[in-house]
């Protein structure tokens, strides 16, 4: 395992991408390692990113404007090779559908309950590699 894990975040909104730093804290779960944060506010942003490599897991935000992170997910599920697992942050529990059409692996709503989204991305961050790309 890598000495810290790499979380891009995905949102036009600063106050959202804060949240999200903020609920997950240093260390998701105590058996996962450390999480350092690339926040990223456009998809030419999340698309460098990645190309990039070195990224662990993504959290996008599924009402960001103009690209939306469930049409963002989908994006980088198909062109991204090796794709990080996604954390979608959803606006309505109803919307469950949508994060699955977009082949997220997981799916939080909106506002941020940060029980859930350290559970969800400590789940996330468990299923990769020891070595990411």
């Amino acid at each position: 395992m890598r000495p810290t894990a790499t979380v891009l975040v995905y949102s036009d909104d600063a106050s959202t991408r804060e949240q999200v730093r903020l609920a997950v804290g240093r260390r998701p779960a105590a058996d996962v390692p450390p999480v350092e944060f690339l926040e990223c506010a456009t998809l030419p942003a999340v698309l460098t990113a990645l190309e990039e490599g070195g990224i662990d897991a993504c959290v996008l935000d599924g009402e960001a404007v103009p690209a939306g992170g469930m049409g963002v997910c989908r994006q980088i599920k198909d062109e991204i090779f090796r794709c990080p697992p996604v954390l979608l942050l959803i606006g309505r529990p109803q919307d469950a559908w949508l994060a699955t059409w977009s082949r997220a692996e997981a799916a939080v709503t909106h506002p941020v309950d940060p029980v859930a989204l350290a559970d969800a991305l400590a789940g996330l961050l468990r299923t990769r590699p020891a070595v990411s790309a």
